[in-house]
């Protein structure tokens, strides 16, 4: 086997009668190899390869947390409406919002409705302070004669 004249001498700069290998290479200080181009291929072929499914798996992610959020809220809502549905079967909450919402009466009672504009206090009607709504026939006159007002 024939060895190399650089291995003859211990020198790895140099060729085997003494003299240097050539100019110095400029850049880093080391040359890139075959071995580390390759690694670097294969590396950035590992990283593009798993892009995709990394972004699929976090987009992924979000969408579960997104809906989970949805069925937190619709189970909310069927609670509440669930709730409601149980009041509605009792009877003194339908008298009770049938009395507040559109002012109807018991038979044997006697009930009155001031049309003035106010609710006997000073104060005008719906700005007691309550919070409470006038009834829908004053809404609907408030709003018919608005309606004829010019601009």
């Amino acid at each position: 086997m024939a060895r190399d004249a650089s291995e003859d001498t211990g020198d790895t700069g140099r060729r085997g009668d003494g003299a240097p290998a050539g100019p110095p290479r400029p850049g880093l200080g080391h040359a890139l190899t075959g071995r580390a181009a390759i690694l670097a291929v294969v590396v950035c072929a590992i990283a593009l390869s798993l892009a995709y499914p990394v972004r699929e798996y976090v987009a992924q992610r979000q969408e579960i947390a997104q809906l989970e959020h949805r069925q937190a809220e619709a189970r909310r809502q069927v609670d509440e409406l669930t709730r409601h549905k149980q009041r509605l079967g009792d009877r003194s909450y339908i008298e009770r919002e049938a009395r507040r919402r559109l002012r109807y009466c018991m038979p044997d009672e006697k009930c009155y409705i001031v049309l003035d504009g106010g609710d006997g206090d000073g104060t005008p009607a719906g700005g007691n302070g309550t919070g409470r709504r006038p009834p829908w026939y004053e809404t609907l006159w408030r709003s018919v004669r608005d309606a004829d007002r010019p601009r």
